[in-house]
């Protein structure tokens, strides 16, 4: 009994160390394991970190034991400025290899940033603690090559934006030269009345000067820019109006020098040579917003960006603006260049050619600058647009520079409404729309335009269901033909025609004339209509809308588009803006009338311009035989209204295909009612054409 109680004692010993060496190795086992998952779980949670820009976060998951003297506000200064700089985001972290039990992981790290993709391979060490595992962190875990010492810089390339051209190569905007007013602090004397005077003369706020001067990177011998305005040049300038903003710019750019500290140096801006005669479809660029920012987040802005505001500028930017480049590259303790992490070549934006032509442009403004106008030209055999204009207009330049309140406000205000782009809305065509009704009406058999359809005196109205509305015209006529009624314009011969034409022919016309559709053109414009809500509705409507009047409001390019198929067989030509050598024509509506019918119509076109009684004969020429249509629309708050205003529209273009510059005008001024209507309009283009085909 006592051997064999030894031998259990001795059984039970050894199954004790067993248990004991199982539970070791099962102890050592979980560690290792668990261990090397808390690692792994660590790296990527730092990573997070990094990407969230979570410093704090970052800090407390490393071993600071080893940061060599470096305190935490210190390391999460370096982290903030080394990945914010490089905007660093969009982090990717894959594990290459676990080594010593999870203490050492190898790892691929990869993120975005303004440069270009970053990817390196690097290796992350942990420490014990206890509570837990920590980050043995070092500066190569921002980039393995980077030393404590070293410092990470990004060079910028700012790209070129690319120009506008007219259809010559001539700027319409481009690089200029302008004059950037500053402050140097340090030598400023009498600080606050030197700020007073500089915010008169400049017409800037007080504060936004006292802002710009305590700007953490402000020093005393700082330049700091405050405006920018015109540079003062010897540039021939004809004008009395100009010599004498010119003379005003020289003196107070002399005062500004007068004051100590104050300096002005050259800068590069965008230029935009024709100015107010061009402003409208040039558009501006200005610095961008944070709604900028956000709205073309990850296009390359940044808070010194410019961006397009409003016409080719905005419509164009995405070719304009081009790309910066960006190079992010270590240097040494001792200032010299280390290692190129990422690099990105500068792209500059592309340059942006139009069909316009800057003389004709300039006329066209020259003549119209006073009136509530706009204008459309073209060449009706390619659709090419030469000018378009809407005035009175602004100095898109005055965007560059910075615009005064006063400025701004002035603009706002004026009843001329000089920022309104006229040429983008629609309006009532008057009788410049009667070709049309023409081709209809012959379409229809509705015209026959040998007929004598009778003298109805100078008003009519169909019968006693009218009430007391009636059609007017001006003259009276003998025979009331076709031809005839387009040299006297009458009013009365077309709105019979169209109560002829009926109501659902006259409107499926004009849809196919494209009415109530979208222009196909770059700009985008208001879609041309015949009605306020899609019909017709009456006999008076009908007959008014004949002549142009009712309902009937036409975009002006849209008006030109039409006039060109009386130079092309019946067929409307596209409109094109961005120039092409040896342009040929695209055709937007397809044999809209035939042949036969358009040159009907375009020989009572050509009569209004040269038969001396035509309304248009004012723009008659020996030497170019034109051809077109004026117009007078009388706008109204009701059919009994007679204090109403009137527009005043002209349609002309040259007949001969074989002229060696075609060109097709229509041009509309407002409140032509006590300036001789539509015969204003008249005289202002035959100055135009004078000037323009003289010049070629």
């Amino acid at each position: 009994m006592e051997g064999g109680g030894k031998e259990n004692k001795r059984r039970i010993v050894v199954c004790s160390l067993i248990l004991v060496l199982i539970g070791v190795l099962c102890f050592f086992f979980v560690v290792r394991w668990t261990g090397r998952k808390k690692t792994e779980s660590l790296l990527r949670d730092y990573m997070d970190a990094v990407s969230e820009q979570k410093y704090d976060e970052m800090y407390h998951m490393i071993d600071t034991k080893n940061l060599k003297n470096m305190t935490k506000e210190e390391f999460k200064q370096r982290n903030s400025n080394i990945y914010e700089g490089m905007e660093a985001e969009n982090f990717n972290l894959e594990i290459v290899e676990k080594k010593n039990g999870g203490k050492v992981i190898r790892y691929q790290c990869s993120f975005d940033t303004v440069a270009g993709k970053v990817s390196f391979e690097h290796e992350a060490h942990f420490v014990l603690w206890k509570d837990g595992w920590k980050l043995v962190w070092d500066d190569g875990m921002i980039y393995p090559n980077l030393g404590a010492e070293d410092k990470i810089r990004i060079k910028t390339t700012k790209a070129e934006r690319g120009r506008i051209l007219d259809r010559s190569g001539q700027r319409l905007a481009g690089s200029g030269c302008a004059s950037s007013v500053g402050i140097v602090p340090g030598k400023l004397k009498d600080k606050e009345k030197a700020i007073s005077q500089i915010s008169q003369l400049l017409e800037v706020k007080e504060k936004t000067i006292e802002d710009k001067l305590s700007a953490k990177w402000v020093k005393e011998d700082s330049f700091v820019p405050i405006k920018t305005i015109p540079k003062l040049t010897e540039a021939a300038v004809s004008d009395q109006s100009r010599n004498r903003e010119f003379k005003e710019e020289q003196k107070r750019q002399k005062e500004l020098l007068t004051i100590p500290g104050v300096m002005i140096s050259d800068t590069q801006v965008r230029e935009y040579p024709l100015g107010e005669a061009a402003s409208h479809l040039i558009g501006y660029v200005q610095k961008v917003t944070a709604e900028d920012l956000e709205e073309h987040k990850g296009e390359d802005y940044d808070v010194n960006s410019q961006i397009g505001k409003s016409g080719i500028e905005s419509l164009y930017e995405k070719g304009l603006k081009g790309t910066d480049g960006h190079e992010i590259y270590i240097l040494d303790q001792s200032g010299k260049r280390k290692e190129t992490i990422v690099e990105k070549s500068v792209q500059n934006g592309k340059d942006i050619q139009l069909t316009i032509d800057s003389n004709l442009q300039r006329e066209l403004y020259r003549q119209f600058q006073k009136d509530k106008s706009c204008s459309v030209a073209m060449n009706p055999y390619t659709g090419e647009v030469l000018a378009m204009i809407s005035t009175p207009s602004f100095d898109n330049n005055d965007f560059i520079f910075g615009m005064s309140d006063r400025l701004w406000n002035s603009l706002n205000k004026d009843k001329k409404k000089p920022l309104y782009n006229r040429f983008r809305q629609i309006w009532c065509p008057g009788s410049t729309f009667k070709p049309m009704t023409s081709a209809i009406g012959l379409t229809y058999g509705a015209i026959d335009p040998q007929k004598d359809y009778g003298s109805e005196g100078t008003s009519w109205q169909k019968d006693a269901s009218w009430g007391e509305y009636r059609v007017t015209t001006l003259h009276t006529y003998q025979p009331v033909n076709l031809k005839n009624a387009l040299i006297y314009s009458d009013n009365i011969y077309f709105a019979k025609a169209a109560l002829r034409i009926g109501a659902d022919d006259f409107v499926r016309s004009l849809q196919s004339l494209g009415f109530d559709e979208e222009i196909p053109f770059e700009i985008k414009m208001k879609n041309s209509q015949y009605s306020n809500n899609g019909t017709i509705e009456s006999e008076i409507q009908l007959a008014d809308s004949g002549y142009g009047q009712g309902q009937i409001l036409i975009n002006p390019l849209h008006l030109a588009s039409l006039y060109t198929l009386f130079c092309n067989q019946g067929n409307v030509i596209q409109p094109s803006l961005i120039y092409q050598e040896e342009k040929e024509a695209s055709v937007w509506i397809e044999e809209a009338f035939s042949d036969e019918m358009t040159e009907e119509v375009l020989s009572g076109l050509d009569a209004v311009v040269n038969d001396p009684h035509g309304t248009g004969y004012a723009a008659h020429r020996t030497d170019i035989r034109l051809a077109g249509k004026t117009g007078t629309a009388e706008i109204k708050a009701s059919k009994t209204d007679t204090s109403g205003t009137e527009l005043g529209w002209f349609a002309v273009f040259t007949k001969d295909k074989a002229v060696e510059t075609p060109v097709l005008l229509v041009s509309m001024v407002e409140d032509v009612k006590n300036i001789g209507g539509s015969g204003y309009v008249v005289r202002k283009d035959k100055a135009v054409l004078d000037a323009y085909l003289k010049m070629k």
